[in-house]
């Protein structure tokens, strides 16, 4: 009962968004239909098979409030957590902030700004995909989303464009959002052969908040998109996000999702194959310790022939840090010539880490090559011997270890900036970051 009482109150000024000006029936009717689903749902307990590894009764408990009003961050802040050479659309607990955005040179007929803007602009365009992939029917927090939104990006890519430089979506909470949750929505549509990258980042100058988050990602034929997900929150945050992508034939997807931040941290991500010819990549890197929890749950549906995934996730776990992997491959009846691959790899550099790791495959199809996979352990002693004997310190052994197992997911990053950033981290964050360092 508590739990079903905070959620509620999570629903608290829904009826605000009639002052926010008349939106389309079809976004009203999403809205509402959301809603509903949330108040019939509540908070996932640990009760249900998909949640039964996490915990979410910390979030129920914190009190937090939607945030009526985004605060403010100035130049300096923005400009630590940008990237040189990409095109920015900056966002303040959820909402755009104009004046840290920069987008120039993009193709003829593209849109890159603020959702809110292109449902005035095109809302046609936007109808057709907002709400159409990202499941809420049996996601609580999709759902509340979907019910709660106020604004995020929204990047639509015409036939055949090409966009010459990165954009990067830079979420932030703000010192304001202490305290406080709210709901960015990200809407991406690849235009038939279009070719774009996206680099979405979180990342809190506060506390405690609640950062709960809905992409979608629409990959048209041929079309082809890099997009790499760094989430960098504040240790006491709470980040609950659903990524969803729907591909058509031909079309290449490549991901990273990187996870590095937050107190309690679960993103779901799904795939659904629908064309042949589709190249799908989804890769992931989480870096706990102390007593974070990171959990991601993934779902790659295989509906047409001749499709490709391929799945790496690596975790590095050190104190009382815990995580879940939880991936299924889908593959329907009919999807012959399928070749999928799943995996992932978990280091424990404490004995008090844990994780939970369950790789699924569920097949309707006799000509396929399905794999999967999963190891979780320590360091490879007999390498750490071996370091050692050539006059190399036990400690920074270890951690160039450790640089070498997250490097494998890290070196695949085609994108030098957000390479460099998941360097550093690594660096700062081993015992003997700075020989590895030079070492590498």
């Amino acid at each position: 009962m508590a739990l079903s009482t905070a959620a509620q109150s999570y629903l608290e000024g829904y009826e605000a968004f009639a002052a926010l000006g008349a939106e389309p029936p079809q976004l009203v009717e999403l809205r509402s239909h959301a809603r509903e689903r949330f108040e019939a749902l509540g908070f996932p307990s640990v009760l249900e098979e998909e949640w039964r590894f996490t915990n979410v009764a910390p979030l129920a408990r914190s009190g937090l409030e939607n945030l009526v009003e985004a605060g403010s961050v100035n130049a300096a802040q923005v400009d630590a957590l940008s990237y040189d050479g990409c095109d920015r659309l900056v966002f303040v607990d959820g909402r755009v902030a104009p004046e840290h955005c920069t987008v120039e040179r993009l193709p003829d007929g593209a849109f890159v700004g603020s959702l809110r803007q292109a449902l005035s602009e095109c809302p046609d365009l936007v109808l057709e995909h907002l709400g159409r992939h990202a499941p809420t029917q049996d996601r609580a927090f999709s759902a509340l989303n979907t019910a709660l939104f106020v604004d995020g990006a929204a990047i639509l890519a015409p036939k055949g464009s090409i966009f010459e430089r990165p954009i990067h979506l830079l979420f932030i909470a703000s010192e304001s959002a202490e305290g406080h949750a709210f709901y960015p929505r990200n809407l991406v549509v690849a235009g038939e052969a279009s070719q774009l990258t996206i680099v979405e980042s979180y990342a809190g100058l506060c506390n405690q908040y609640f950062n709960c988050v809905v992409s979608e990602f629409v990959g048209e034929q041929s079309s082809h998109v890099d997009h790499y997900r760094l989430q960098r929150e504040s240790r006491a945050s709470f980040h609950i996000a659903t990524v969803q992508t729907w591909l058509d034939r031909s079309a290449v997807f490549s991901s990273y999702n990187l996870a590095l931040g937050g107190r309690l941290v679960r993103v779901d991500t799904g795939a659904m194959l629908d064309g042949e010819g589709i190249e799908c990549t989804l890769n992931g890197l989480y870096i706990a310790s102390d007593d974070q929890l990171i959990d991601n749950h993934m779902r790659v549906e295989h509906k047409k022939p001749h499709c490709n995934s391929h799945e790496l996730y690596k975790g590095i776990l050190d104190g009382r840090a815990r995580a879940v992997f939880n991936g299924r491959i889908f593959v329907h009846q009919g999807a012959q010539k399928t070749d999928a691959k799943q995996t992932n790899r978990n280091l424990l550099l404490s004995r008090e880490a844990l994780v939970n790791s369950n790789p699924q495959l569920e097949i309707f199809a006799d000509d396929v090559r399905c794999t999967h996979g999963s190891t979780v352990g320590q360091l490879d002693e007999e390498a750490v011997f071996y370091l050692r004997s050539r006059g190399i310190e036990e400690e920074a052994a270890r951690s160039l270890l450790t640089y070498a197992f997250a490097n494998e997911v890290a070196e695949g990053i085609r994108l030098p900036e957000v390479r460099q950033e998941v360097e550093e981290f690594l660096f700062n964050r081993l015992a003997a970051g700075e020989i590895v360092r030079q070492a590498v």
